[in-house]
């Protein structure tokens, strides 16, 4: 199920920066929660676990059935939608996953993958979104006239957006020390660009929601692309500073704009 992952020159490197007390792992599957068997495979190679858990209310009672189960006393890594790589602290050492869905992604975007798990685990941050907004979810699910559904993508994007900001200086400086993976994520942000760019017409078309669109302008912010509005408002050092709280005053002022208009 686990196997310890080889790590190159470069990778082994911003594990050494951000994160050396970390373990690398590659996984046989994709998976969120974690059975009894599994985890105690994976406890062969960490000294200890310490599952987080969550007070109930901060999840409403029509929110999806992954979140309300994240909430729990189950031994869950990540959420779906958390993409090929994840990491997570409730182990010690803290460990980065490289899930099956990895077959087949580029070498060189794979690695890139793992560089920012890595980076991210070095930071003080939360695991997830859910941790993010915390007892002001409710307050974003409040703020967005979309389905339930569609407000966890959007919460999920706003925390992908919000981590971006603190990863993306980390990312720029890489052009010297880091080459190969500097050039992965300037490839992956010309990937996003034409994309970004026609954002506001693809929205105005009903070619793309509005929780879509947000999820690709957040992903985005990590690249140091340009936003249109109104999502360029997310690319500001007030999100960093004020975290959930702006992004929930944000969505309001938002949706309170797209009704008036």
């Amino acid at each position: 199920m686990f196997e310890r992952r080889s790590l190159s020159g470069e990778l082994a490197a911003v594990r050494a920066e951000h994160a050396p007390e970390s373990i690398v792992l590659d996984v046989d599957s994709d998976f969120e929660t974690l059975p009894p068997a599994t985890a105690e495979e994976l406890g062969l190679l960490v000294d200890s676990f310490d599952p987080a858990t969550y007070p109930d209310d901060w999840v409403p009672d029509d929110a999806p059935e992954p979140l309300r189960r994240y909430v729990g006393s189950a031994f869950t890594i990540g959420l779906p939608g958390d993409g090929t790589v994840t990491w997570t602290r409730q182990t010690d050492p803290p460990v980065v996953f490289c899930k099956a869905r990895a077959k087949g992604t580029p070498d060189a975007f794979l690695d890139f993958l793992i560089a920012e798990a890595l980076v991210q685990v070095g930071l003080d941050v939360p695991e997830s979104f859910l941790p993010f907004f915390g007892d002001s979810y409710p307050d974003l699910d409040a703020a967005v006239p979309l389905d339930p559904a569609a407000t966890y993508q959007m919460a999920a994007a706003l925390y992908d957006g919000w981590l971006g900001l603190q990863t993306r200086p980390i990312f720029e400086d890489w052009a010297d020390d880091h080459p190969h993976l500097y050039d992965a994520w300037v490839d992956a942000g010309d990937r996003l660009r034409d994309r970004v760019d026609g954002l506001p017409g693809a929205v105005a078309r009903g070619e793309t929601d509005f929780s879509d669109a947000t999820e690709l302008a957040c992903a985005a912010i990590k690249h140091g692309l340009d936003l249109p509005a109104p999502f360029a408002a997310l690319d500001t050092t007030a999100y960093v500073d004020y975290g959930s709280d702006y992004a929930v005053q944000w969505a309001g002022k938002t949706f309170e704009s797209l009704g008036d208009a």
